[in-house]
Formats: C-alpha cells, sequence, structure tokens
C-alpha cells in the first residue's frame, strides 16, 4: 500500500513537471482577442496594458536614457524584440535600446519637429539609425542625413487573407472585385502604398488601381489605413476585410508564427514588386558607437538568421 502510494505520488510530481511553464498574460477579453502585441514581453517591471484604451505595441525597449534609439519601418515589429535582445547580449554595453516600428514616413516627420506626440506623451528622442526603403533612404542620404548606410534585408508583396480564404481571393486582380472588401496602406505616409499601387497597374493596369484606389474608396470597400502592418491583420481578423495587400514577411508570421485565423495568398513574380531595406546611420546620432555596432550587427550572420526566420530574404 505504502509502495503504491508513493508510486502515486511520484507519477503525480513528474505529470507536473512536465506541464510547460506559461507566463501570467492579461486577458484580453473577446473584444480585443486578436488585439497586439502579439508577442511576449520578456522585459521586467510591472505590466500595464488596458485593450482599447492604453496600448502601444509599437514602441520598444527603455524610453529613458537608452544607450541607442532606432527608428525602423514599421512592418518589422515582429523580429524587433528577439532582434534587440540578441545585440543586448552581443554588446553588453549596450543595455538600454529603444526603437519604434511605426510608418517611415511618421517618423520621417518626428525627426523634422524633433518629437512624437503618442497620446498626451510626448517623445523628444533623436534616432542614431533609421531604416526604411532604399528610395526613400537614397533621397535622405543625398541630403546628408547619414554618415553610412548598409543594405540588411529584402522582401516582396503577398496578399494576407481570413483564414479558409472565403473569398476565394488568387490574385491583385480579385481585389477589384464588387464584394471583396480590402485593406489598403495609405501610401501617403506608408511606402509599400505606392509599391503596391505599382502591383495593380502591372497585374491589371491603371483601371485595376483606378478601381481599387478610388472607386472601391468612395464606396467604402477599401479602407486606407493609418499603419497597416497592425489594421490589416486585425481588420481580417474582426473581419471588417476580406483582403489586404501587404509584404510577404507580415502574412508569413501571421499565417505560420502565430495561431492567428489569418492565411496567405502568393503574388506572382510577373508582377510583384521588391523592396530593399537600408539602415543610415544618423550623422547628429547621439549614440555614434552603439550605432556603429548595430550597424555590423544588422548584416551579421545572427541578425541575418533572425530575418530569414520572420520570412524576409537575406542579403547573405
Amino acid at each position: 500500500m505504502k509502495t503504491t502510494a508513493r508510486t502515486f505520488c511520484l507519477i503525480v510530481l513528474v505529470m507536473l513537471l512536465s506541464v510547460p511553464v506559461m507566463k501570467a498574460q492579461p486577458d484580453k477579453g473577446h473584444a480585443h482577442r486578436y488585439d497586439p502585441p502579439w508577442q511576449e514581453s520578456k522585459l521586467e517591471g510591472e505590466s500595464f496594458i488596458a485593450y482599447g484604451i492604453n496600448n502601444a505595441p509599437d514602441f520598444h525597449g527603455d524610453i529613458n536614457n537608452p544607450d541607442l534609439v532606432i527608428f525602423f519601418a514599421g512592418n518589422q515589429y515582429m523580429v524587433v524584440p528577439e532582434l534587440l535582445e540578441a545585440f543586448r547580449k552581443q554588446y553588453r554595453q549596450y543595455k538600454r535600446v529603444f526603437a519604434e516600428t511605426i510608418p517611415p514616413g511618421i517618423e520621417e516627420k518626428q525627426i523634422e519637429k524633433g518629437a512624437l506626440i503618442l497620446g498626451d506623451l510626448r517623445i523628444s528622442l533623436k534616432p542614431d539609425i533609421i531604416t526604411a526603403g532604399k528610395g526613400s533612404m537614397e533621397e535622405k542620404d543625398k541630403k546628408g542625413w547619414f554618415t553610412h548606410t548598409e543594405v540588411y534585408a529584402k522582401n516582396k508583396l503577398a496578399i494576407m487573407v481570413r483564414k479558409g480564404n472565403p473569398k476565394g481571393i488568387k490574385t491583385l486582380n480579385d481585389l477589384g472585385k464588387d464584394d471583396v472588401k480590402v485593406s489598403m496602406p495609405n501610401p501617403e505616409w506608408e511606402g509599400i502604398g505606392d509599391r503596391i499601387t505599382q502591383a495593380y497597374e502591372n497585374a491589371g493596369g491603371k483601371d485595376l488601381r483606378n478601381t481599387i484606389m478610388k472607386v472601391k474608396k468612395d464606396k467604402g470597400t477599401t479602407y486606407l489605413t493609418k499603419i497597416h502592418h497592425r489594421e490589416t491583420p486585425m481588420r481580417l481578423m474582426y473581419e471588417q476585410s476580406d483582403a489586404g495587400p501587404v509584404w510577404y514577411s507580415e502574412a508569413y508570421y501571421h499565417a505560420n508564427l502565430t495561431d492567428h485565423p489569418i492565411d496567405m495568398v502568393t503574388i506572382d513574380d510577373k508582377v510583384n514588386v521588391q523592396a530593399t531595406y537600408v539602415a543610415g546611420q544618423m550623422k547628429d546620432a547621439p549614440n555614434p558607437e552603439a550605432a556603429k555596432a548595430f550597424m555590423d550587427f544588422l548584416v551579421s550572420d545572427k541578425a541575418q538568421q533572425l530575418y530569414k526566420k520572420y520570412g524576409f530574404e537575406t542579403v547573405k
């Protein structure tokens, strides 16, 4: 009897030790079940998120007295937490890193005006490094913004659709159909917007571009986002839109690396467009040594592996 009891206790103990340990996460509630952040933070401190009220998933790291400040193009949000963690481990002298992942057009205005107003919070940090598409970065380089630049990743477009693809989306041309609600990045401040409209023309000429960008916009079946890398997947998951053209890495992340109700439709290379990601170290960088270290890190094997993991095309 004693042996049986001892065996039972041992079995229970083994079962308990076999259960994976999950960190406590705030309950999002049904109304906000798909809201970001979509990754668990590893930062230490008291966690406070009020979904639908106070939530800022595109601001990462330490905002007080940072050793390094980076403004990323927003669509890299999924790789940034792991990227910064790897950088801090390799360069232990730079523990306090702050990063933004918002549209490059907004970040450019933030730099020009000297601050970003987030609710009633003013962020006046100067970036040491900014990243954006090749064309935009070349223009800034001509204006003398950078000490040097680095190409570190590439991308192409894909179509993000609701799980199971209920509208049967196969090509960009299908986004012109009357019954397909499209989530579309606003070209006014999202560089991807211009790239997508070019792909529309490649696939269906100016007629397709006009149908999606004007006719359907006027009807309310094309929705222009302010921050597509958050809004498009959310609109799909909350069934407000049926499809949205995005960067391949974004669709890959949601369709393959999460349990989100999202699928991905690839786009034929004949009509697709490419993007080249460029990082630039600012001439007036407050932390030039840390900036130089991160620029080197971006093209290192470790950083390239992380970008590849999240669906980007690497340069090595």
